[in-house]
């Protein structure tokens, strides 16, 4: 996606979400003729994080109102503290006010992200090993969330379908086999995209070696076995350097929590993916407070 779609997007998405809050109007600020009354305030984190979405949410006050006035106190990827005024904005009362619970939504939502990224991140900090995203994504809105993880301090997986070849298990069960899969797979592969097949035990991965794939993931292996299966990829990828392009990198993923992510961050290990990072977490609470 270039800049000129992600700004098209962008724009329906808030549309949408406008159109779901305000409806034909917001009833109250009409009941109190606020249209006429000026207003300034700030938004405030009410939580410790890290933030991430105030470049969209500056651009639903502008899509309310362009004559609101927004200053940004900080960046994307800056650390937040309870109290910390992340936002100032000048304008109409009613303007700021039919605003806010979508821009505070959107800001709540992807500061969570990014918030969750950066405990992962910090859990294996020092050992080399990347923390990804997955497909695991809010409909309409997985862009945002993976610059959100990028604001967290982790990386992107793929974005989607079309930028990778990777074999899960109903590929494998579809082609009629993971062997089969990756033979078709590599028949039909575009130059220089990547070829990740996931392995359920030690058998897949040797056919994933075999067959020269550019990943392996280890889905739900435990820490023990996926230390095994990563030991046998480095072995591969010392007796055969520079096969199929490079060396095989090493993925884990399935059910990683805070707690036991320090335990899969292990030698051999290159990525660790993980779909709570999108999927499941949980916002941080902001605020708009105008001023007296």
């Amino acid at each position: 996606m270039d800049a000129i779609e992600r700004e098209e997007a962008l724009g329906r998405l808030i549309d949408l979400a406008l159109a779901e809050d305000l409806g034909p109007g917001d009833a109250t600020a009409a009941a109190l003729a606020l249209d006429a009354v000026a207003a300034a305030g700030a938004i405030r984190a009410k939580q410790a994080g890290v933030v991430s979405g105030l470049a969209v949410a500056e651009r639903v006050f502008a899509t309310v109102d362009p004559a609101i006035v927004w200053e940004a106190a900080l960046a994307d990827g800056r650390p937040v503290e309870p109290g910390s005024i992340v936002a100032r904005l000048r304008g109409a009362a009613a303007s700021l006010l039919a605003a806010e619970r979508v821009a505070l939504n959107f800001l709540q939502h992807l500061s969570g992200v990014a918030t969750l990224t950066a405990r992962f991140a910090a859990q294996v900090a020092g050992s080399g090993v990347a923390i990804l995203d997955t497909r695991k994504t809010t409909p309409g809105q997985r862009w945002l969330e993976k610059e959100a993880v990028l604001h967290g301090g982790g990386g992107n997986h793929r974005q989607g379908l079309y930028d990778a070849l990777m074999i899960k298990e109903n590929h494998a069960v579809a082609a009629g086999g993971l062997g089969e899969a990756i033979r078709r797979a590599r028949a039909r592969a575009v130059p220089g995209i990547a070829l990740i097949v996931e392995a359920r035990d030690l058998a897949e991965v040797e056919s994933a070696l075999q067959a020269g794939v550019t990943r392996i993931l280890l889905d739900n292996f435990t820490p023990a076995r996926a230390r095994e299966a990563a030991a046998r990829i480095q072995a591969y990828n010392r007796e055969q350097p520079g096969a199929r392009g490079g060396p095989i990198a090493v993925e884990v993923s399935g059910g990683i929590t805070l707690e036991t992510i320090a335990d899969h961050a292990q030698p051999g290990i290159d990525y660790i993916s993980i779909g709570a990072l999108t999927h499941s977490a949980p916002a941080l609470d902001f605020s708009l407070e105008f001023a007296p």
